[in-house]
């Protein structure tokens, strides 16, 4: 929501997206999140050693697994850990930053369900919206996708059946290659992307050697798919199999982009999505 200032002009309105920073609001947004869902009132009488919770144990792994350091040497005082904490938080670089903002979910582990996780992650895309950066928490995985249109297509296609678990596989595998905020595999983020729809396909058919081509021309008569939505899609399986040989020989000059395995990543999780869609009214 734009504020009264910045409608005046008084305040200047953010209009850069956050890729590879972040800026000072957006920081202490994060850190509040974490203060908020995990650090506040978690710790009792400031003693870690006495405190053997879900989030004492949290703090364990992170100093153990995301900092690597000897167990040993992790401070019993909460006070003490809290300072170093986030003394990174504000000092590392900003991916670091991100792998720790991933990192603290993914090992809060209690034993009975809680709410504890989803409120942290809906919270940091409120805020990832809110102060334009480029990233949403997508499945549990920090992903660079800003639309929240796009991010509830991946999630809605992943949300399939055990019977479609090959499908899944191949997003899920689309997704991390794509999400890679050190090294980013565009290219084969691009194939698996494909491949999910390749899969999906062959399980509708019920005949797994049939190429995606073939697939489609069952199931649009089966489906009752507009001959333009599938022609649509085989120019796209057919921009795979050509643009910088993806399906070839893997060539050394790699001309293919974030824009590119984003657009494939969603417009193969929609497409997905459409068929179950189709295929749900047949029955």
């Amino acid at each position: 929501m734009i504020s009264f200032s910045q409608r005046i002009g008084k305040t200047p309105i953010k209009s850069v997206i956050q890729t590879d920073t972040l800026d000072e609001d957006l920081k202490n947004a994060l850190w509040n999140g974490l203060t908020i869902f995990y650090w506040e009132g978690k710790i009792q009488n400031d003693w870690i050693k006495s405190n053997p919770n879900d989030i004492v144990i949290c703090l364990r792994r992170i100093w153990i697994h995301f900092f690597k350091n000897r167990l040993d040497e992790m401070p019993v005082s909460f006070n003490r850990l809290h300072l170093i904490l986030k003394k990174y938080f504000y000092s590392c670089e900003w991916y670091q930053l991100y792998d720790f903002i991933e990192f603290v979910p993914l090992n809060y582990t209690p034993d009975h369900y809680s709410q504890t996780n989803d409120g942290f992650i809906e919270y940091c895309n409120n805020v990832f919206e809110r102060e334009l950066s480029a990233y949403r928490f997508v499945n549990g995985t920090l992903t660079q996708i800003s639309s929240k249109e796009e991010v509830e297509s991946i999630e809605e296609a992943l949300n399939i059946a055990d019977n479609l678990k090959p499908v899944k596989t191949h997003l899920n595998r689309s997704l991390e290659l794509f999400s890679d905020r050190k090294s980013p595999d565009y290219r084969n983020s691009i194939k698996e992307s494909i491949s999910a729809v390749e899969s999906y396909c062959s399980i509708l058919t019920g005949n797994p050697k049939a190429t995606l081509g073939q697939a489609l021309k069952q199931i649009e008569k089966e489906n009752s798919i507009h001959p333009a939505l599938k022609s649509s899609f085989s120019s796209l399986y057919g921009y795979t199999s050509d643009a910088d040989g993806i399906r070839h020989a893997l060539l050394e000059d790699d001309n293919l982009n974030q824009e590119d395995a984003k657009f494939m990543l969603v417009a193969c999780s929609a497409f997905i999505n459409y068929l179950r869609q189709k295929e749900a009214k047949t029955k």
